[in-house]
């Protein structure tokens, strides 16, 4: 598993710069021309390729390996994504937006609550969502948020000070790249859930959330990972389900 925070301080605060720099016409009224089909392949290579990657070794992977894996050069990267905090923003929107959707199907489409929980954790853990889930996200549970409404609970990143990695409350920012919207659609699914008598009351958002990014390793053989992930969920599953007393 791979708790994505590296790279990712700065990338916060480039959510400007992703628009002007990372498609077409993504956020910058200055350029509305449609790219030319080669720009426009190696750009679909270069995001393939860093999902890939990313997903393999994590957000701290070289814009080298992305590169190598899209087969075109570092340069050409560094033309569409002028630096990786950039390329790492724009992936890390793209899979929280997907996991937003998958969110919201279960919870229009499944009528019993376990089954829309349950759902939405098959379906993420199954496309490898959780190998690049954005830390921000990824709010691990700590004593002093025990008690408090989801809402409530801050966010947590790890941030290196006096030599000691630990986990610290961080306000999210302005631009969250979507995480505030997955968050909210995910707690419904969780209250629900909890409502109904069928989730443990101690189960927090950033608990489900962990579940996807503990059951998608990242395994070299494609049928054993996917073996292991619906094992190893199978198993968080039964975990998170609430026992009668």
């Amino acid at each position: 598993m791979h708790v994505q925070d590296s790279h990712w301080s700065s990338a916060l605060t480039t959510g400007g710069a992703l628009g002007a720099s990372a498609g077409g016409a993504r956020g910058d009224g200055s350029r509305t021309a449609p790219l030319r089909v080669d720009a426009q392949r190696n750009l679909e290579h270069v995001l393939r390729a860093a999902r890939e990657v990313f997903g393999e070794l994590g957000y701290g992977a070289p814009m080298e390996d992305v590169a190598r894996r899209a087969r075109v050069g570092v340069g050409t990267v560094y033309r569409r994504f002028p630096s990786k905090d950039v390329l790492v923003r724009r992936i890390a929107e793209e899979e929280t937006s997907r996991l937003t959707e998958q969110a919201r199907a279960a919870l229009g489409q499944e009528d019993e609550p376990w089954s829309a929980l349950s759902r939405f954790l098959r379906t993420s853990v199954a496309s490898g969502a959780g190998r690049l889930l954005p830390p921000q996200v990824l709010r691990v549970g700590v004593a002093e948020e025990r008690g408090l409404p989801d809402h409530a609970r801050l966010p947590q990143q790890r941030t290196q000070a006096a030599g000691d990695l630990r986990l610290v409350p961080e306000a999210p920012p302005v631009d969250d790249g979507g995480a505030s919207e997955l968050l909210d659609v995910v707690g419904q699914l969780v209250e629900r859930a909890r409502t109904a008598g069928e989730l443990r009351p101690d189960v927090s958002v950033s608990d489900v959330l962990l579940v996807i990014a503990t059951a998608a390793p990242s395994l070299p053989d494609a049928a054993q990972q996917a073996a292991a992930s619906a094992r190893l969920l199978d198993i968080l599953l039964e975990g998170l389900r609430s026992r009668p007393a």
